[in-house]
């Protein structure tokens, strides 16, 4: 397979994860390919179980789940934008924490070489990928979960009741102005809501589809947050709301930022 077509089907499948479906009609425009190329391309990803087939096109297949990896194919490039405007905030010597979502896991490759860095963290990847002499990783304990790679739970909860100090990164799933910041389950939203509480500083990392509306838990209000860095500038009411709130809003130079949708 070819260095061309590998980088198509990667591009396909972060947008079945993203959009929940494709069509063989928009891929061939999308991608300047024929639909039988097109075609191709999904019966190829459907051997691997990554996607299932329909009527003109594919979808996620019916199991699909939210796991670390197929986390990871959604919003890719944002995801790499913001990890590295969120890791100049970092400065050596600095205490943070770093969710186990894949926004912040973003920040890894800039963050490597900063000294006399301590990051708390409860992702068992992003604790094997932070291997470096300069950098003190400090992991909770806990609950352990395959499919997120990370750990939940009292004996999680218990750890960071003794830490305070850090600047803490957060990820979200979705976003609401009355609602606050949320996560898609239970267990994620009342670990983050402690790290907040205990926090120095809380600083949001999210693209810009979180805006669209919140998830199903509420982590905590943005009374926690004092800068969000995204990928492109949300809406002018979101704007206006973070603003009000005092709150920063880091984003990347202009000929950076796509133009909204």
């Amino acid at each position: 397979m070819s260095v061309t077509t590998e980088h198509r089907r990667e591009s396909i499948l972060a947008d079945v994860y993203q959009n929940g479906r494709v069509t063989i009609k928009d891929l061939a425009e999308q991608h300047a390919v024929s639909e039988a190329t097109a075609r191709r391309d999904l019966k190829a990803l459907s051997e691997t179980g990554r996607v299932e087939l329909v009527y003109g096109g594919a979808t996620l297949p019916h199991k699909s789940d939210y796991s670390f990896h197929s986390k990871e194919m959604r919003n890719a490039e944002a995801k790499r934008v913001i990890g590295r405007l969120a890791a100049e905030i970092v400065r050596d010597g600095d205490l943070i924490y770093l969710d186990s979502g894949t926004t912040c896991f973003a920040m890894l490759p800039h963050i490597r070489g900063r000294r006399n860095t301590s990051i708390i963290c409860n992702s068992a990847r992003l604790a094997l990928e932070l291997e470096s002499p300069s950098v003190e990783v400090i992991m909770l304990g806990g609950q352990y979960r395959p499919d997120r790679m990370d750990t939940v739970g009292p004996l999680a909860m218990a750890t960071l009741e003794q830490l305070r100090g850090y600047t803490a990164f957060i990820g979200a799933d979705g976003l609401g102005m009355d609602f606050g910041v949320t996560a898609s389950d239970v267990d994620s939203a009342h670990l983050h809501r402690l790290v907040l509480t205990n926090a120095r500083e809380g600083v949001l990392v999210a693209d810009h589809s979180k805006f669209l509306s919140p998830s199903l838990v509420r982590i905590d209000n943005f009374d926690a947050m004092s800068r969000v860095v995204t990928n492109r500038p949300p809406s002018d009411e979101w704007m206006r709301y973070l603003d009000e709130k005092g709150i920063d809003v880091v984003l990347p130079k202009a000929a950076e930022v796509a133009p909204r949708q």
